[in-house]
């Protein structure tokens, strides 16, 4: 479904990735792991195209989208939740969800309101709230249903586990076991190690901007773990 191809990527004159490539199946939940600077963020913005790669190929669905602006990869069925969140404090829960409604996409029954309420409850017992009252596990729930509204076929999630309760871990564990049955593949970066070996199929490893490592889950040894990730 996505293949990115020994891209480059560069902010300003100093190169972040280096020779880079990677795959995502249809229907795969693939983590990418790696030490902060490692280069995960800039991965996935150059995949969206906010960070352009200068070199190799980025295939979605048969697809280069190397060089595309962001709204024309977004609009191509490829959905960011950004380590930020970024939601919208001002406006309400639903509001969030209506900014970024996207057609339907054939062959993909479309997200609604009510279905997402129906993937987080938490959400759906205050429609009303604005985003800048909810808590950071909410924001987070916020940030993953309001992409799904524009139903794409794979979701790229920067780090989000990132600061939440054990609860709500395992409340968004729960919610991308969920989206997998439903078809949606998923490409995340993760440090949380037990997080990522209960959600997904596959590991990469990254460092200093270079693919070291590739495996399924279940076959990363502690020794590769501790070799390129432990502190």
């Amino acid at each position: 479904m996505l293949k990115l191809e020994s891209i480059d990527a560069f902010y300003g004159k100093a190169q972040i990735l280096f020779d880079l490539s990677l795959q995502i199946n249809a229907g795969e939940v693939v983590v990418l792991l790696g030490r902060n600077g490692a280069g995960k963020t800039t991965t996935f913005k150059s995949i969206m195209g906010f960070v352009p790669a200068t070199s190799g190929a980025i295939i979605f669905n048969t697809e280069n989208i190397l060089g595309r602006p962001p709204h024309k990869i977004c609009g191509l069925g490829l959905g960011y939740v950004p380590e930020d969140r970024r939601i919208f404090s001002r406006l309400t829960i639903l509001e969030n969800l209506e900014v970024a409604r996207q057609p339907a996409r054939k062959g993909i029954e479309p997200w609604t309101p009510a279905s997402l309420f129906a993937l987080f409850p938490n959400l759906g017992e205050k429609p009303g709230q604005s985003g800048g009252n909810l808590s950071g596990g909410e924001q987070q729930m916020l940030a993953i249903a309001r992409t799904l509204m524009g139903n794409p076929e794979l979701i790229i999630l920067d780090e989000p586990s990132e600061g939440l309760a054990p609860v709500i871990v395992e409340q968004l564990a729960k919610t991308i076991g969920k989206l997998k049955r439903d078809g949606v593949s998923v490409l995340m970066a993760e440090q949380n190690l037990n997080f990522a070996t209960d959600v997904c199929d596959r590991a990469y490893i990254i460092q200093q901007g270079r693919i070291c490592h590739e495996s399924a889950i279940a076959d990363l040894l502690p020794e590769t773990y501790g070799k390129y990730l432990s502190v």
